[in-house]
């Protein structure tokens, strides 16, 4: 998993509360093993006409937000099924961060899980960023070390990461590099108890 440290990066606006993981990544994509390749398919009934083109008037469509690596939307972000693939294509996308006021609590969970950072901020907050963000390419720094949000326009802003899983982020540790950090005391208790062989 890619540690996240301190991002700078191009925001996008989402003006849209209940953002479910369908609309995020819809069901016929989620055929896939691997984690990789679900950008493509991000925001896909919303991007693309029927005809495959692409939809002018969706946000992540617009010119000035190209290359978007921060995501601001809207409350209960993330809501609906608990597909994990939604913070894939998120992710595969280019986005490493999200702030809405709220989050649905499984989306927020796999956040972590995969390198992504969701930062629920108070209502006026995101309203403040939504206005600041319609200057064409406004760009945000998130601190993970100092648990800051900043801008070039005097913007400072404090949010709250759980401890446990800002250092899991800080070192880029997913469950399995987690499990691993004990491979040797696991290793022991194997060869203790004859599931392994020495070398």
């Amino acid at each position: 998993m890619q540690a996240f440290t301190i991002h700078q990066g191009i925001v996008a606006t989402m003006d849209r509360a209940n953002v479910d993981t369908d609309q995020i990544i819809p069901k016929q994509f989620l055929k896939r093993i691997e984690r990789s390749g679900f950008g493509q398919f991000l925001f896909f009934d919303w991007r693309f006409n029927d005809d495959g083109s692409d939809n002018p008037s969706f946000e992540l469509n617009q010119p000035a937000v190209s290359g978007a690596s921060v995501l601001v939307a809207r409350r209960n972000f993330g809501s609906g099924s608990s597909r994990e693939h939604a913070v894939w294509a998120l992710e595969d996308f280019g986005f490493r961060c999200v702030l809405a006021p709220s989050f649905a609590d499984i989306f927020y969970n796999n956040c972590f899980k995969n390198g992504v950072l969701p930062i629920a901020l108070d209502e006026s907050i995101i309203d403040d960023l939504f206005a600041r963000a319609g200057q064409e390419g406004y760009q945000l720094t998130v601190d993970l070390e100092s648990q800051t949000i900043s801008d070039e326009s005097g913007l400072n802003v404090a949010f709250e990461v759980d401890g446990f899983r800002r250092h899991c982020l800080l070192n880029g540790l997913d469950d399995i590099a987690l499990t691993l950090q004990h491979e040797s005391k696991i290793t022991d208790f194997e060869l203790a108890n004859g599931k392994v062989v020495a070398s």
